[in-house]
């Protein structure tokens, strides 16, 4: 159902939410004390009812409610029969407008059957209007034309051009929920020529609003915003909550189906927050529902979960069928991205028969479209084509272009997985028509996808590198207007890296290995490219655009670090497995690129790698499966370390890692993979610098640890870095030159072995103390002799403290337990562990001293260190998306520091305090990074050969 705009006149108040309780009724025998001897009459009576309204219309519902009341009581005390039927009927108002249906109604009922015994014609018209709302807001819509027509004919008796003009309204907004655009259209034409007449300004206001909601539905979101700002301006101006709220909510619909998320966010959580703060529980439930969608599109799936689920809760509360059936409809589609093809069409068909039963025309056909995807994805093309095509009929019998543009994008996607590629290209270009005339640029880019994906597959391959590059242009346009949310523009990555992925094919086909090679930096590490330059610049910008690095930058910046680059590039074919198509890993791209600037291409076909599966997943990766089999491997996937005894954790490495053979041959497949198509382009001085550039599953890899078929590591041969991207190298080299300082003792911050907070791994079990980490303290105790100043340690190394030197320092070492999957109740995973505060015992992730300092809150850190080193488990991972590592070592970066060391494992104690050590000996010697741990790592595997034992440090960034 839309989110109608009505205003007070119309009585359209369908609200939502928790926010207030309402006070009891006032019992009718209390003269309440506060009326003056002398005012017991109608006129004051009047005068109260008509500040009760004044209250209402500022959506001050408890204070309405109880001025209505006490007209109430001052009607029947002078006997007022007439009046009594206002004070009801506007009782019923309030109840109606705070989600208490059954309340309202009772409301409405009283003051019908009193306003027919007192042929109060006038009151009559004006509470079957209300109850035909009520009709409507539940989904009677039939019910609620009746009821309509019913106060109409008698508006119309009466003259009551106010009247006759507000119901016209409610009409027209029966017809919108019907999907009966041009009957709406008329109504509201109708009712805003009248309006006009009498200059009922406040109304013509609504009613303009709900003309630029027929215009929404029919997909001119333009034409639809231009007559939602001119609403929402009467509503500031009248300071009318209510209304602000519905029209805030409307606008932000306008701004989602335009693909401009940043605005639509801001507008909708501005129409949320209202709601909230007036009470006004089907304001609230709609906001929901609509953030609940538009976190669906940018992939936050678990936002969109919460909110869908919040939404569908209150349209159950307050009986709106209407919404129930959205939310229903909502929920499907998130089950259908979560893979549960099931339940998902379980959910459509429920929101199906809400529509039919609620002859909702326009979610009926949305609701064929759902369930076609759902069946499509579920291998069921027969039952697919059927839904889509009625989903097709029905949005051109309602003249609902956005209906019909999806139907069409829907059979063509079918069309293309049935190799009806002519026929699949003819129903997307008709809906590429479709969506440029409504300028909806979230489906001109997934059409010009769908459209390119089609030419590949015929051999056009020229015509598929164009439209491909016109999808990318819409796709970064969409992407620019999150603004400078990086979490959204994180998520809304992941939904558009295929169309990346796609291009590449395209491009290595077409033997432009070079544009190959420009599109690969493209396609990653956006958001943190941009957030990283927004916190170099002086400007306070924070949606600051960067353009893509070119050819010639990307030669120059290999030049500037004097390293070979070495960028992965993963490409996905589309297979079909019993009638479901799914994802797969075609080819490995690798460029290397080296100091001189030359540029090499090799591919890689990983087809033969793959293991067969009958059951595929979408995304199966061989390269996923083959990483995660070494790190098992050489003993990197074990838990729970933080817990155990410290003289355990090393015993239990070399017991999973006793199988020295089963080592050896997962390293070297890895090694055959990602090194040996490329080991002739490598430098031969193990000195000089290669800097590998992973993607997807590849961050995980232990580079350093691959072994050839000599049986020598890497690390060996070559002085090894990391990096998200190449254009983030560049930006890592400004953060550098910008910080650098002398080389001196001042400055170092060192920490070893704090007293551990407490902490619960699992949601409702009990807190436990992190397992004390003595090889730590010592790692501290003897570095910070290296540097001629003090480890700080024990209690007096509280996160409170740490965080207030940090940005000072210029060497930052933490020697503690790193957690990735602690429950910190934040977005970005991975914490260190620090001193909680005296008296702190327990997780409170809401405190600053908790003795967890977390991603999010390094993030906000603004550090002037040119070396953050965690020397703790787990600190390299986190989330792995296309914009890289989300986590601890993305946070450092972008909070300041140019290098950063850190884990891919847990480590264990007394190996990484040797290595540490080393590390840092060789780093006040030569000032290079990179060969300080590779020499580190050399030393450390004199003593401890296992990989395990050396090999999960990794250097992010700048090796001087």
């Amino acid at each position: 159902m839309v989110s109608v705009s009505k205003s007070l006149a119309q009585c359209i108040a369908v609200v939502t939410t928790t926010g207030f309780l309402l006070p009891p009724i006032l019992p009718l025998t209390i003269v309440l004390p506060s009326l003056a001897q002398g005012q017991v009459g109608s006129q004051a009576a009047d005068q109260t009812l008509e500040a009760g309204r004044t209250q209402f219309k500022l959506g001050q519902f408890p204070t309405a409610l109880q001025a209505f009341q006490q007209a109430l009581i001052l009607y029947r005390q002078a006997g007022d029969r007439r009046g009594e039927v206002k004070a009801l009927r506007n009782i019923g108002n309030v109840f109606y407008v705070t989600g208490e249906i059954s309340q309202a109604l009772d409301y409405y009922q009283q003051s019908l059957t009193l306003a027919r015994t007192q042929q109060d014609r006038q009151g009559e018209a004006s509470v079957l209007q209300n109850l035909g709302n009520v009709a409507e807001s539940q989904g009677n819509l039939q019910q609620a034309l009746d009821y309509a027509q019913q106060s109409l004919a008698l508006y119309q008796a009466l003259k009551d051009r106010a009247g006759e003009a507000a119901v016209i309204g409610n009409i027209g907004n029966v017809y919108l929920n019907q999907g009966d655009y041009p009957r709406a259209l008329e109504a509201y034409q109708q009712s805003l020529t009248l309006l006009r007449v009498l200059q009922d300004k406040r109304t013509e206001a609504s009613t303009l609003g709900n003309i630029g909601l027929v215009y929404y539905s029919m997909g001119n979101y333009p034409q639809a915003i231009a007559y939602h700002k001119q609403h929402l301006a009467v509503a500031q101006a009248m300071q009318n909550l209510y209304e602000q709220s519905s029209v805030l909510n409307n606008l932000g619909n306008d701004y989602k189906a335009l693909g401009d998320y940043g605005q639509a966010i801001a507008y909708l959580e501005q129409s949320l927050t209202i709601s909230r703060k007036i009470g006004d529980r089907a304001g609230e439930g709609k906001a929901l529902g609509n953030l609940g969608t538009l976190y669906l599109d940018i992939g936050n799936y678990p936002q969109a979960i919460q909110y869908q689920t919040q939404s569908l809760t209150l349209a159950r509360q307050t009986g709106d069928r209407l919404r129930e059936g959205q939310a229903l409809g909502n929920l499907g589609n998130l089950y259908a991205v979560l893979g549960n093809y099931a339940k998902a069409i379980e959910l459509h068909l429920q929101r199906l028969a809400i529509a039919q039963n609620l002859g909702d025309r326009a979610g009926e056909g949305a609701a064929y479209n759902n369930l076609g995807n759902a069946y499509q994805a579920q291998g069921e093309p027969t039952q697919a084509l059927t839904a889509y095509q009625q989903a097709l009929n029905l949005s051109r019998q309602l003249g609902d272009r956005a209906g019909e543009e999806t139907a069409l994008v829907n059979l063509g996607t079918l069309l293309n997985i049935q190799k009806n590629y002519p026929e699949a290209i003819v129903y997307q270009q008709q809906a590429l028509v479709i969506a440029r005339s409504l300028k909806d640029l979230p489906g001109e880019a997934l059409i010009l996808n769908n459209l390119g994906n089609s030419y590949f597959l015929m051999g056009n391959l020229a015509q598929a590198e164009q439209t491909l590059l016109q999808a990318l242009q819409a796709l970064e346009s969409i992407r620019s207007g999150l603004g400078s949310n990086d979490a959204n523009k994180i998520s809304i990555f992941e939904q558009q890296a295929r169309t990346y992925r796609l291009l590449l094919r395209v491009l290595t086909a077409e033997k432009k290995t070079d544009a190959a090679l420009e599109v690969a930096e493209r396609g990653r590490s956006r958001a943190f490219v941009e957030l990283l330059s927004q916190r170099l610049s002086d400007r306070n910008d924070r949606s600051l655009a960067v353009p893509p690095i070119k050819i010639a930058q990307i030669q120059q910046i290999a030049r500037d670090q004097q390293s070979t680059l070495v960028q992965y590039a993963l490409t996905y074919e589309d297979i079909e497995v019993a009638g479901r198509v799914t994802a797969r890993e075609a080819d490995l791209l690798i460029w290397v690129i080296q100091p001189s600037g030359q540029i090499h291409f090799r591919q890689v076909d990983l087809r033969p790698y793959a293991q067969p599966n009958p059951q595929p997943q979408i995304g199966f990766s061989v390269l996923e499966e083959f990483v995660t089999g070494t790190r098992q491997a050489i003993g990197a996937g074990t838990r729970g370390i933080a817990f155990q005894e410290n003289a355990a954790i090393l015993a239990q490495a070399n017991a999973e890692t006793q199988n020295s053979r089963r080592t050896e041959e997962s390293l070297r497949q890895l090694h055959q993979i990602l090194i040996q198509p490329i080991a002739d382009l490598l430098p031969k001085n193990p000195t000089d610098r290669v800097t590998f550039i992973p993607q997807g599953p590849l961050f995980l890899a232990p580079f350093s640890a691959l072994q050839d078929q000599n049986g020598k590591y890497l690390i060996e041969h070559h002085t090894v870095l990391i990096a998200p991207s190449i254009q983030v190298l560049a930006l890592t080299r400004q953060q550098r030159q910008r910080f650098r300082r002398a080389n001196s003792s001042e400055g170092v911050l060192i920490v070893g072995n704090p007293t551990m907070p407490r902490v619960a791994f699992e949601p409702g079990s009990p807190a436990k103390q992190l397992a004390s980490l003595p090889g730590a303290e010592r790692e501290a105790q003897t570095i910070s002799a290296l540097f001629k100043t003090r480890a700080i340690i024990g209690n007096q190394a509280t996160e409170r403290a740490i965080v207030k030197q940090m940005p000072q320092a210029r060497i930052v070492h933490l020697a503690t337990h790193g957690l990735l999957d602690v429950l910190i109740g934040q977005g970005v995973p991975g914490a260190i562990a620090l001193a909680p505060a005296a008296g702190r015992s327990t997780l409170d992730v809401t405190a600053p001293d908790d003795g967890l300092l977390t991603a999010n809150e390094i993030l906000n850190l603004q550090l002037q260190a040119e070396l953050v080193v965690l020397s703790a488990c787990d600190t390299g991972r986190g989330r792995i998306t296309g914009d890289g590592v989300i986590g601890l070592s993305r946070a450092l970066i972008s909070a300041g520091a140019p290098s950063v060391v850190v884990s891919l494992w847990q480590v264990p104690d007394q190996p990484t305090a040797l290595l540490m050590t080393e590390f840092y000996r060789q780093f006040l010697r030569h000032s290079d990074k990179a060969q300080a741990l590779r020499q580190a790592m050399l030393e450390t595997q004199k003593q401890f050969p296992d990989p395990r034992a050396w090999a999960a440090f990794i250097l992010i960034g700048e090796a001087e």
